[in-house]
């Protein structure tokens, strides 16, 4: 297995980790639109200034690009939209659970469009962390009103599941992540400031700490973007996927360290083992 493809995943998953947390204390000054409308544009401004860095435009490759900005318009703007309605719906738990299927979204379409065959142990390790994940959630769901509410995180999950194997055919031409995450988050940018002056009679200024915090966590999630690229452009998405999608337990860890949330369920304390137990058969398949 490679050590820098599995730590950097495993970096992505923690900083998408932090970034919910820290979009908790943004929260509490603002409505999540608002603060979305802050992050995503904050980390697209902040991609462009370092691109003369980051990214060598000389070796611009046009079929890339258009595969990154098509991942552009969904992520991570729609996915932030589609969540932010879910829970808004349906609540956290049930969003989160629901939400978690992404590896197998992206595992399939791996398989179609870039013929990674995940194998037998592989297949195991994934659904295990598909399983543990999602019992972090249960036990406090409470049931939508509407079934076809369902559809929100799910369409959530298959977005970001379609987004990393288009990523990758991008990075097999132009193996630049940070040109994948620069031209997503521009086009992500530009899909929020459309959202927005739509919506120009409900934008709600927050006060200058709450911006801060939203800003915090644009770059968190840029952070996490750009990890996940990197993973992507190193080692196959069958790896990649499932060990991104392992953040939710991550999520808890820091909410027990910076929110001072300690209580677990026993749905929790079995979701934790059995994804843990997914991660190491990934590892050693």
């Amino acid at each position: 297995m490679d050590t820098a493809l599995v730590l950097t995943a495993l970096a992505s998953a923690f900083c998408f980790a932090l970034a919910l947390v820290l979009t908790q204390f943004g929260l509490r000054t603002a409505q999540p639109m608002t603060g979305a409308a802050i992050a995503v544009p904050t980390t697209a401004v902040l991609f462009v200034l370092l691109s003369p860095v980051t990214v060598q435009w000389a070796d611009w490759h046009t079929p890339s690009a258009l595969k990154f900005a098509a991942a552009g318009i969904f992520f991570p703007v729609a996915v932030t939209l589609l969540t932010f309605s879910a829970n808004r719906h349906i609540g956290p738990n049930l969003t989160g659970t629901l939400g978690n299927l992404t590896p197998l979204f992206a595992v399939a379409l791996a398989v179609l469009l870039l013929g990674e065959i995940p194998s037998g142990p592989q297949l195991a390790g994934i659904a295990a962390i598909c399983a543990g994940v999602a019992m972090l959630f249960m036990g406090r769901s409470r049931t939508p009103t509407a079934p076809w509410l369902l559809a929100l995180p799910l369409a959530a999950a298959l977005v970001r599941g379609v987004v990393q194997p288009v990523v990758k055919l991008g990075l097999l031409d132009w193996p630049n992540p940070f040109a994948a995450a620069t031209v997503g988050y521009v086009v992500s940018a530009l899909v929020m400031g459309g959202v927005m002056a739509a919506r120009r009679g409900n934008w709600q200024t927050p006060p200058r700490h709450g911006l801060a915090w939203f800003v915090a966590v644009g770059v968190t999630n840029g952070a996490a973007v750009v990890l996940l690229y990197m993973a992507l452009a190193r080692g196959p998405v069958t790896i990649v996927a499932p060990l991104v999608a392992s953040y939710p337990l991550l999520t808890l860890a820091l909410n027990r360290c910076l929110l001072g949330q300690s209580e677990l369920s026993k749905f929790a304390l079995a979701g934790i083992l059995i994804t843990v137990a997914g991660v190491g058969l990934l590892l050693r398949s």
